[in-house]
């Protein structure tokens, strides 16, 4: 005959005082009950947790992100302005009288209808801030011929009839969602398309990826007096087929010539003619 069953053993210590002997069923329903309470403790953890973090940190792949060897210009969300009208009106207040008077009237200035067609298409943002700052994407492309001299816009002339002075190689503004390489062909074809007789970018533009560069500059806006501003730049060296040994310029048909925005755009001062010229590198970093 088999010896009697051993009682299981309770390791939890009472505090009070218990009987030697306490009956079988309900130690054995106790420790199932305990083993369940654990199992479903443990199953409710493992789905929770992914979709309630302990720490929420915020989004910001500038902070926590890889960053890509070229970032796009995301298209971060602004304040919208129905009008060029209603911006003038957000501006008043928050920039100087004479600063915001002398836009497009003081040569080589922009209006705020320039700047207007510069927010509705996601090339510019402002903060909401006094006075506000502007921030700007631009491409810049160090275009290097076979004498390894650079290409240096000198200055524009502009719509009104007045004079803009550059000193610096090719720039554009990117458009939201565009990576350097594509704003760097766009912005050859654009600004030296006239020259190269409306030839497609294939064999003509090589862009150098290897060279691509990124820094960030907060300085006064030379288009917009009195409105600070902050340039993201992205700068890559490219090679062009085609372009003369001398000085010379290039006609741009309309700046704004893709804009939905018909008769703002015509309220806007536009570039009509870049002139260009050639310089060594070693004069190129003293302008820089």
């Amino acid at each position: 005959m088999p010896p009697p069953q051993q009682p299981i053993r309770n390791n939890h210590v009472n505090l009070l005082q218990t009987p030697n002997k306490l009956p079988i069923v309900p130690d054995l329903l106790l420790t199932a009950l305990s083993i369940c309470f654990l199992f479903s403790s443990s199953s409710a953890k493992i789905t929770i947790l992914p979709k309630t973090p302990l720490f929420n940190f915020p989004s910001c792949p500038r902070r926590f992100g890889k960053l890509p060897t070229m970032s796009l210009h995301h298209h971060h969300h602004h304040r919208n302005f129905a009008t060029p009208q209603s911006l003038s009106d957000w501006l008043k207040p928050r920039l100087r009288s004479d600063s915001l008077a002398s836009w497009g009237v003081k040569p080589g200035t922009k209006n705020v209808h320039n700047l207007w067609l510069e927010l509705s298409e996601g090339e510019s943002s402002l903060a909401d801030s006094t006075p506000p700052i502007r921030t700007v994407h631009v491409v810049t492309v160090r275009v290097i011929d076979d004498q390894n001299r650079v290409l240096v816009e000198a200055h524009q002339e502009l719509s009104d009839g007045s004079v803009r002075s550059r000193g610096r190689p090719l720039s554009e503004k990117m458009r939201p969602g565009e990576d350097p390489i594509s704003a760097a062909n766009r912005a050859v074809m654009e600004e030296l398309g006239s020259i190269l007789n409306g030839s497609g970018i294939d064999g003509i533009v090589k862009i150098f990826p290897d060279s691509y560069k990124k820094k960030v500059e907060e300085r006064s806006s030379a288009s917009y007096p009195g409105l600070p501003a902050c340039y993201e730049l992205h700068s890559v060296d490219a090679w062009v087929e085609g372009l003369p040994e001398e000085d010379f310029y290039t006609e741009e048909e309309h700046e704004y010539a893709d804009s939905d925005e018909a008769r703002v755009a015509h309220e806007a001062v536009s570039v009509k003619k870049h002139f260009w010229k050639w310089v060594s590198l070693d004069s190129l970093q003293s302008l820089t």
